[in-house]
């Protein structure tokens, strides 16, 4: 058998860098019970998908109410506390100090990360690579996302590791044929095991070691 080498490692942003998905579910509850009271959960449902996504199938016929929201959103969006995963900013340092490539791979929009980049200046530097939805024909749980992700490196789907909280997001990463690595951030562990080669809590004590032998072991 070929040893599998990891070259790039490609981080959702929501949940997986930043700890900011109690703060979205607070948000989007609001905007949920005042205008779809109809489908409890909903908060929950839409998580990982793009704001595009959420109005076509969820608010199609309320197009005054996407504009509120939107502009909801926006306001809300520029109060938020970016606060980084736990671990992340280490484990970082030791993949770059092993020559891995890393990227963040997310549906956000550029309005949304000027927001983290006004927020967090030191954030482009910690990445080799941020890619955002207006860089994706297909969102999650499209594998779109991940595949450009890794031609951007010129990696093979083998030697990507895709980190990941969302249900979409985790089936994009394995519609990529990736190793999925999932943080229990936003779902129970036990929810998204099925889609994940490992579950994590954060990256705490997270090694190159236990990275690689999840890459030899996937698939």
């Amino acid at each position: 058998m070929v040893k599998k080498m990891l070259k790039a490692a490609l981080f959702d942003l929501d949940g997986v860098v930043f700890d900011t998905e109690p703060q979205y579910t607070v948000f989007w509850n609001q905007q949920c019970r005042e205008f779809r009271p109809d489908i409890p959960g909903l908060e929950n449902m839409i998580k990982g998908q793009t704001l595009v996504q959420i109005y076509n199938k969820y608010f199609d016929e309320l197009k005054d109410e996407q504009k509120l929201i939107t502009q909801r959103l926006n306001d809300f969006e520029q109060q938020m506390h970016f606060e980084y995963i736990s671990g992340l900013r280490e484990f970082l340092e030791l993949l770059r100090a092993q020559g891995v490539k890393t990227a963040v791979v997310t549906s956000s929009n550029q309005p949304k990360m000027e927001s983290v980049y006004r927020q967090r200046p030191e954030f482009k530097s910690l990445f080799d690579a941020i890619l955002t939805s207006e860089d994706f024909e297909h969102s999650k749980p499209h594998p779109d996302c991940y595949l450009k992700a890794a031609q951007r490196f010129g990696a093979d789907k083998s030697e990507c590791v895709v980190f990941e909280d969302s249900i979409n997001g985790l089936k994009s990463g394995r519609a990529a044929d990736m190793c999925v690595i999932g943080l229990a951030t936003t779902n129970p562990a036990e929810t998204i095991r099925p889609l994940s080669d490992a579950v994590i809590s954060n990256y705490d004590g997270l090694t190159m070691k236990k990275v690689t032998d999840i890459l030899l072991l996937s698939h």
